[in-house]
């Protein structure tokens, strides 16, 4: 059936046919189980689908749910988290991908990094391993500790409840418990790091009030006590050193001698001789 006669693909394998009419498809054969086989296919049905663990942002599921590009375009995923080195990249041309390269330790910031600018552009992303139980699952526990500030037993409750399938080895639990650790060691030691100058010290204090009521200082209080703040001293009052009445002496002099002596005999004397 062509894609145009159809708005949506199947539910089941993402292909276009008339599932709902028992019409096997043309591509992978797949049919609508009858009858006795309806809690089969219900259950077949959710697996087929990527489990949605955020809305409308992260997507977790298998290689099988990574190899459907029209499923995955009907759910709007642009970008695609692959979790196993071993898995190939089908659909290059249709969706962005980020492999990790590690098949034994998972590199949990690596895959944080890609999955928080995946936040950022507010794309879709869809974040498998092969069977989506234990890889997959670890790395989207890893993000919500990190970005949500959920503890490992909080997140794994989270994404077990909307992927029950999801099943963690020993060695990926253990990852992620040393991740957790990680994590929250180092929030708590910024939350309980001291301040460089606590106001209770008296080392940083030095014996000064509290900042909240801050002294004026002394240059700057027009009521402290300086040498430079005196009034000043009436000099000519204590001590006159004589200049006072050395100026009245003058001028007496002057008078007593204009008084005395005759300047007009002075005046009479002949310039250039007889």
């Amino acid at each position: 059936m062509r894609k145009r006669e159809r708005e949506n693909p199947c539910g089941v394998c993402g292909h276009y046919h008339k599932y709902e009419e028992g019409e096997v498809c043309g591509i992978c054969g797949h049919r609508m189980p009858s009858g006795s086989d309806n809690s089969a296919a219900s259950s077949t049905q959710v697996s087929a689908f990527p489990s949605e663990i955020l809305p409308e942002f992260l997507y977790l599921g298998s290689y099988d749910n990574a190899s459907r590009a029209e499923l995955l375009k009907t759910q709007g995923v642009s970008r695609v988290l692959n979790t196993v080195p071993a898995c190939q990249n089908l659909y290059k041309n249709s969706f962005t991908y980020h492999c990790l390269q590690d098949d034994q330790k998972l590199a949990f910031d690596d895959a944080i990094k890609f999955l928080e600018q995946c936040e950022i552009d507010r794309a879709r992303v869809l974040v498998h391993c092969m069977s989506g139980k234990s890889r997959s699952p670890a790395i989207v526990m890893a993000y919500l500790m990190k970005s949500k500030g959920w503890k490992l037993a909080q997140s794994y409750q989270w994404v077990k409840e909307r992927r029950p399938s999801v099943e963690l080895t020993q060695a990926v639990y253990q990852q992620l418990q040393e991740y957790e650790q990680k994590i929250f060691s180092s929030t708590e030691n910024r939350v309980s790091m001291p301040s460089f100058s606590p106001p209770s010290l008296p080392s940083f204090s030095f014996g000064f009030p509290k900042p909240n009521n801050p002294p004026v200082p002394v240059f700057n209080n027009s009521g402290a006590t300086s040498f430079f703040s005196h009034q000043p001293l009436d000099v000519p009052q204590e001590f006159s050193f004589g200049a006072g009445q050395a100026q009245k002496n003058t001028s007496d002099d002057v008078t007593t001698y204009g008084s005395n002596t005759n300047i007009s005999n002075v005046n009479d004397a002949p310039m250039g001789g007889p």
